[in-house]
């Protein structure tokens, strides 16, 4: 419940308001359903390799193996960032959503909801996965509800008693659904982005479970149906049901969720109330997840030696203390909210994310093109392959980088014409220049050796069975290998990169449940059986 519901959040409840106002309903559609197919097509990459490779790190660690390990470096900081920052967005947006009700001090609210993410991630671990799993579990059950809602109130059960079919597509200033022009379509492609943000851990958990060559399609054929019925199918009920310009669905003091509209639309101000409830505990659950993710990565970069060795200090139940309240810290950019106004912020604060989501999509579409390089010019079968998403062989890791690059490039139009809004653009691309830096700061100053290992292994002969290996003969000359000259660039090379280390290896449970599978597609509920593993 957790992987279907964990990622669900601002993006999708309060993200397709600003979408709807920017760019109008098709603009909306048509850029949330490409950035779903591209992620869909990311996801089956990163299980490709998760499957083959369950190591700690995902996609970062791949990147790293594949690419470049400065490279590695420096997504890995990115990382932490977009956690970190997506823990100020969430919290911004959940002064937006109080507005519904009062218009009270935002930042006291924002320092209540950060108060009590801080002490909820300072318990337990099993503290967290409790509030998740209940939290997931409402917001699933609350989009279920919402489809429902929103085809009865197209089709006339609403307050006007009316039949609302596409009227919303042809208001005025909406040419067949597209507001604001080639800008408007652009801009939604970040908040697209932004709501499709954490679908990659999924990814990342199937790599790690039992079993991976048969979970790892259920997982991505779940991804499928999540993206299908919880995005595309809500964005197209809102986009029909509320008008884009609708007052105060997007503006710089606030932003009201669509999601809240359309159960006001039914006439009740209780459903209203209701729905705002949920997308509230949506935003904490977002937060919570955002600050646990964030504190991990933190804690994982300092134990690899690259970040502050303080951040590896653990309390008695094994918190990383000061890395939490490190990634903390950074949500404390939601009081900004006092001075440019909540929507405003929020708006800035989902660019940053969005674009940081973007990075990591790019970087798994790299990752994968280099690793399924090395699969085929170092003579490995496909067969061999854990799991092989087969129909994207060729086209796949191509086709995730040049678009994802293109949605970067060319999403930041309306900042710049007709008019240049320095913010807007900062809050676009800050994050490129960043990485740029990180990464030559890292290529140059620690200068890794990407290929160290593989040297290593070519200079060390194979020993016959019962022979005494050269590592254990005090007379052999250890093995060094030549670091790296600061010019040289520290691309991994596919030709001789170990693609047998860390590689999964078949558990006797996975055989016992491959055995289970079987002798249900031979039992009696057998056709039952084959539709339910068609759907997961």
């Amino acid at each position: 419940m957790i992987a279907i519901g964990g990622t669900i959040g601002t993006g999708l409840f309060l993200g397709t308001g600003k979408s709807l106002a920017t760019g109008g309903p098709a603009s909306m559609l048509i850029c949330y359903g490409l950035i779903g197919f591209i992620v869909y097509v990311t996801l089956l990459l990163l299980g490709e390799m998760s499957t083959q490779y369950p190591v700690a790190g995902s996609f970062n660690a791949y990147a790293t193996r594949f690419f470049s390990p400065s490279y590695g470096f420096a997504l890995s900081w990115n990382y932490w960032f977009n956690d970190a920052v997506s823990v100020a967005s969430d919290l911004t947006a959940a002064q937006l959503v109080l507005q519904f009700w009062t218009p009270w001090h935002s930042w006291v609210i924002s320092l209540l909801f950060w108060v009590f993410l801080v002490g909820v991630n300072s318990a337990n671990v099993k503290a967290y996965g409790e509030l998740e799993y209940w939290l997931a579990s409402l917001k699933v059950a609350t989009i279920l509800v919402f489809i429902i809602v929103g085809i009865l109130v197209n089709v006339g059960v609403n307050n006007q008693h009316h039949y609302i079919g596409g009227h919303n597509w042809h208001l005025p200033g909406a040419t067949h659904g597209f507001v604001g022009g080639f800008g408007g379509f652009a801009n939604v492609f970040v908040t697209a982005s932004f709501a499709y943000g954490g679908t990659e851990s999924l990814g990342i958990t199937a790599g790690e479970t039992e079993n991976p060559s048969k979970n790892m399609p259920k997982v991505v054929k779940l991804v499928f149906w999540r993206i299908l019925f919880f995005y595309i199918l809500s964005v197209l009920l809102i986009g029909l049901n509320v008008p884009f310009d609708y007052p105060n669905l997007s503006n710089k003091s606030t932003t009201t969720s669509p999601f809240t509209i359309v159960f006001s639309q039914i006439g009740s101000t209780v459903a209203a109330s209701f729905m705002n409830t949920v997308i509230l505990t949506s935003v904490l659950s977002a937060g919570n997840h955002a600050l646990f993710a964030g504190t991990r990565v933190l804690y994982g970069l300092s134990v690899a030696r690259q970040g502050p060795r303080v951040f590896t200090w653990t309390t008695a139940a094994g918190i990383p203390l000061p890395a939490l309240l490190a990634t903390a810290s950074v949500s404390l950019l939601c009081f900004g909210s006092s001075f440019v106004g909540s929507g405003k912020l929020w708006g800035w604060l989902q660019n940053i994310v969005g674009v940081s989501n973007q990075i990591a999509w790019f970087s798994i579409g790299l990752a994968s093109w280099r690793f399924r390089r090395a699969w085929v010019r170092q003579g490995r079968p496909l067969s061999e392959l854990k799991f092989c998403a087969g129909w994207t062989w060729g086209w796949g890791p191509p086709f995730v980088v040049i678009t994802v690059a293109a949605l970067i490039i060319i999403q930041g139009y309306s900042s710049v014409i007709p008019v240049f809004t320095a913010v807007d653009f900062v809050s676009l691309y800050i994050e490129i220049p960043v990485m740029l830096v990180m990464y030559l700061a890292w290529m140059l100053i620690r200068r890794p050796d990407p290929n160290a290992d593989a040297a290593a292994a070519a200079k060390l002969p194979s020993s016959a069975p019962g022979d005494i290996s050269l590592e254990s003969d005090p007379a052999s000359p250890p093995v060094v290998v030549a670091r790296r000259k600061w010019w040289t660039s520290d691309l991994v090379d596919v030709d001789t990169v170990d693609l047998a280390r860390d590689e999964y290896a078949e558990q006797h449970v996975d055989k016992v449940d491959d055995a289970r599978v079987e002798a249900r597609a031979r039992g009696k509920w057998r056709w039952a059986w084959k539709v339910y593993y068609w759907v997961v």
